[in-house]
């Protein structure tokens, strides 16, 4: 677990992460704590604490941890002209201070600030996710003017300007290439690790990365409607819709609280003229029915449940974001999967070796090894790790060149060699080699390259984005739980069909871009009441945000890290299952204590009505079941 820690803090959201922004970020957490360590300090040495101290120690405790939910609550009361809980809550512990229980009124505003703390620094971190994303997309860009190059900020761009993009830059506006050729890495948009080959008149975009020749690019965009900014608006708009629960609880808490104060209100003078109880005892009693009315032990059916199970995962390599995406895993009925990096390892791997019978095939290989080494592609690479792999050493190389888009030549010992594509060894007698077996290996998703000595091709490698060794488990488990399972790739029909075959996905859509990824979640949340997303990389984050669910792998980009609702950190698929038997037996200890909180409040207010419930009961009634429900949600840790 501590390799995965120290590998998730390279990531702009980790855990410890809270002690490494501005303290004021963490004004509201940190004061609850200070009000909630007052009120332990005053109960630990209540008895040797004078009544005066005791009475100030709690006073400051209430201003300490109540002030910002009192302040919200009277701004939105006023705003909004509805009462909320917040209210109730400060009213509550007042009127619990009133007739002589401190420390119960402070306990309970401990408990509502900590909660309120959370849940802020939690929409805190949330917005950071877009400033990151806004950290891809180049501030300046090369505009051609005259012959002149002149530096420009982006903002500035107009469609029909043209600029330059040298080898290594970052596109910095959508736009369709007027000159050159090159390789264009994708993966911000599409998640595809393997580059694309693009020249005249293809369009590129924002955010994407040019790997080798230099492009004269028209701009065919303004700056913010580009598929980059796009991205950016899509995951703003999913981050601020509201679940139905969260409708549902703020539709239910104006209702609540104008019930509770209204009987409240009623019971502190109906109960003198009625039943003829003296102003002391009607006074009495409705400051219990506040007080024991009061949530607390509602509020704990949940936070401790849901705090022992966030623990439990995090201890299996599961990091939750927070109670709620706990709650929904176990609602899921359908799972969207990203391909490359999530199904896939996100690196291409050499799959098939294939050499003429009368080559040395170690020979082959280090000399194409050699030459592939003096190369940044991701296919050049995963030549080199196969030589590697199979300890065969490299050697020098006189002369090599980089033909973009195409493949390299060199020069070793004063042979020629080439290595690429089909066209570029020669179309016929590359699809010609082995019986064409290039064209199987092809139909398979794989990518093939060529090598080609002097004037004949004596072999050819074939690579792969391999599944990863527990996706097809994954999957199994899923299936079993009767979750529905489709996969969203930026990919090629024919790639995309082998990888959905291999992992026996229910449903597989091909060449997806960012914005149709999120249209698909759309149509899925159509047919399924609950759905996940599961994703790595940048062009994930919308649907990540959009989905019911966001998970990302550990090890993908701080974007799709921001956006996602739960974490895998080890990127280890099955347990996604794992969670979600986790997600079961949390719901199913919350439902028990909602119940059985929900009784004891009702028990206690019938009581409190017939005048045979008196303070120090109700007080062990109230608190007794907030410690109950509290033990019960402890059980997670296990």
């Amino acid at each position: 677990m501590a390799d995965e820690l120290r590998t998730l803090t390279n990531k702009s959201w980790r855990p410890s992460s809270l002690f490494e922004v501005p303290w004021r970020e963490h004004a509201e957490l940190i004061a609850a704590l200070f009000s909630g360590a007052l009120v332990l300090f005053a109960w630990i040495f209540e008895s040797s604490l004078s009544p005066a101290t005791y009475i100030t120690l709690h006073i400051i405790a209430f201003i300490i941890g109540g002030f910002a939910k009192a302040k919200e609550g009277i701004e939105d009361t006023i705003q909004e002209k509805e009462l909320n809980v917040e209210l109730l809550m400060i009213l509550a512990a007042i009127g619990s201070a009133a007739i002589g229980y401190w420390t119960e009124g402070a306990i309970l505003i401990f408990i509502f600030a900590l909660s309120g703390a959370l849940e802020t620094y939690t929409m805190n971190r949330s917005q950071k996710e877009i400033s990151s994303l806004m950290d891809l997309q180049p501030e300046e860009a090369t505009l051609l003017t005259e012959g002149r190059h002149e530096v420009v900020n982006v903002s500035s761009l107009r469609v029909g300007d043209h600029i330059l993009i040298k080898p290594g830059e970052r596109v910095p506006a959508d736009g369709a290439i007027l000159k050159g050729e090159s390789s264009i890495d994708e993966s911000t948009i599409t998640g595809e690790s393997v580059p694309l080959t693009k020249g005249k008149h293809e369009d590129v975009f924002a955010g994407t990365v040019n790997m080798s020749g230099s492009l004269t690019v028209e701009v065919n965009k303004p700056s913010n409607e580009t598929v980059f900014q796009k991205i950016i608006q899509m995951v703003q708009s999913a981050q601020s819709e509201k679940s139905p629960s969260q409708l549902f609880i703020e539709r239910f808490e104006s209702t609540y609280v104008k019930v509770v104060l209204a009987v409240v209100a009623i019971m502190m003078v109906l109960p003198h003229f009625v039943f003829g109880w003296s102003w002391m005892d009607t006074i009495y009693r409705a400051m219990i029915l506040l007080v024991v009315a009061s949530p607390c032990a509602l509020v704990a059916s949940i936070m401790p449940a849901t705090l022992s199970a966030i623990s439990n995962g995090a201890r299996k390599g599961l990091l939750f974001k927070g109670g709620v995406h706990v709650e929904n895993l176990s609602h899921i009925e359908a799972i969207a999967f990203d391909k490359t990096g999530t199904l896939t390892k996100g690196r291409p791997e050499v799959t098939d070796a294939i050499f003429s019978e009368d080559i040395d095939q170690r020979y082959a290989i280090q000399m194409t090894a050699s030459i592939e080494n003096e190369s940044n592609h991701p296919l050049a690479k995963a030549i080199v790790a196969y030589s590697n792999d199979m300890d065969i050493p490299l050697t020098g190389v006189e002369q090599m060149n980089d033909v973009s888009g195409n493949g390299v030549t060199a020069t070793i010992d004063k042979t020629e060699w080439k290595i690429g594509k089909p066209e570029f060894v020669g179309k016929n007698e590359a699809y010609q080699f082995e019986s064409g077996i290039a064209e199987t290996l092809a139909s398979q998703g794989k990518t093939v390259i060529f090598i080609k000595k002097s004037d004949r091709i004596i072999g050819l490698f074939a690579l792969k984005d391999t599944v990863r060794e527990d996706t097809r488990k994954a999957i199994e488990g899923l299936r079993k739980r009767g979750v529905y399972t489709v996969m969203l790739t930026g990919d090629n029909p024919m790639t995309a069909a082998a990888i959905a075959e291999e992992v026996g996905i229910d449903q597989f859509i091909a060449e997806c871009m960012p914005e149709q990824k999120v249209d698909e979640l759309k149509k899925m949340k159509n047919h399924f009441n609950h759905v996940a997303m599961v994703g790595d990389g940048i062009n994930d984050a919308p649907a990540l945000a959009t989905a019911d669910l966001g998970i990302a792998m550990g090890e993908g980009t701080d974007v799709a890290l921001e956006t996602a609702d739960v974490v895998l950190m080890k990127n280890n698929l099955p347990k996604i299952v794992q969670a979600m038997k986790l997600s079961e037996k949390m719901n199913r200890i919350v439902k028990q204590n909602v119940v059985f909180s929900i009784a004891i409040i009702t028990l206690l207010i019938i009581s409190n009505f017939l005048q045979v419930l008196d303070l120090p009961l109700g007080v062990i009634g109230h608190e007794g079941s907030t410690i109950l429900v509290i033990l019960n949600g402890l059980r997670l840790l296990k």
